[in-house]
């Protein structure tokens, strides 16, 4: 979620059907104790940042059982403040271009790393060290899917880029691979992640290669 918005209004954005999205919600009743103080949204950014990091830490150290559960509750609540910066921007208008591209190489690098925290985390089991193989492959499938999607938001913003519904959009995906480790599946999520993430980035590469390179063409000559 990025902290570009500056709207002030009681409640969050809805979509165009006028459901409202849930994580949104949760996060403005989190961050409205915060409207009258110092907090800025690049501090909750970094915040966000960090708990992120201490995430896939705690998943790639994954020795123990209770680390890989407790860096996957700590990745859901660092997921849930990429929500919070945002409507910290929007009810108190500190927004900022570089608060902007801060929130998208945060979520860029959180995520893509979650794949790799998690190949090390399966690393010696059932396929050895190809599980670190997987997961860098994933990150770099994740990291590129993030940089298509950054540029084609700049052309059509994120509404036309996320499909909404009943109070979800794409990206609360990543609130299931919590449970998806809790429940003891991590090494299918990564073997689909290893998988499906290079294949994605690649269709998507292709489809939007025009407009994607044009744009990085003009932004070297600008």
């Amino acid at each position: 979620m990025t902290n570009e918005g500056k709207s002030g209004a009681s409640d969050p954005p809805a979509e165009p059907n006028g459901a409202i999205l849930w994580d949104q919600r949760l996060a403005r009743l989190m961050v409205r104790p915060l409207i009258d103080s110092s907090v800025t949204p690049n501090q909750i950014t970094t915040v966000r940042l960090l708990t992120g990091l201490a995430a896939c830490a705690l998943i790639a150290w994954g020795g123990d059982r209770s680390w890989l559960n407790w860096g996957a509750a700590l990745f859901i609540f660092s997921n849930l403040l990429d929500h919070a910066d945002g409507e910290l921007a929007r009810l108190t208008g500190k927004s900022s271009p570089f608060g902007h591209y801060f929130d998208l190489a945060s979520d860029a690098l959180i995520h893509a790393l979650f794949f790799s925290a998690l190949g090390f985390a399966v690393a010696g089991g059932r396929i050895g060290d190809w599980a670190i193989v997987l997961g860098t492959v994933a990150t770099c499938g994740i990291g590129t899917l993030f940089w298509v999607f950054s540029h084609r938001m700049k052309l059509y913003g994120k509404a036309e880029l996320q499909p909404r519904w009943a109070g979800f959009e794409l990206e609360d995906i990543m609130y299931l691979l919590a449970p998806v480790v809790w429940l003891g599946w991590e090494l299918p999520l990564l073997v689909i992640a290893g998988v499906m993430s290079p294949i994605a980035a690649l269709a998507l590469l292709w489809l939007h290669r025009r407009t994607l390179f044009s744009a990085s063409r003009r932004e070297g000559l600008s």
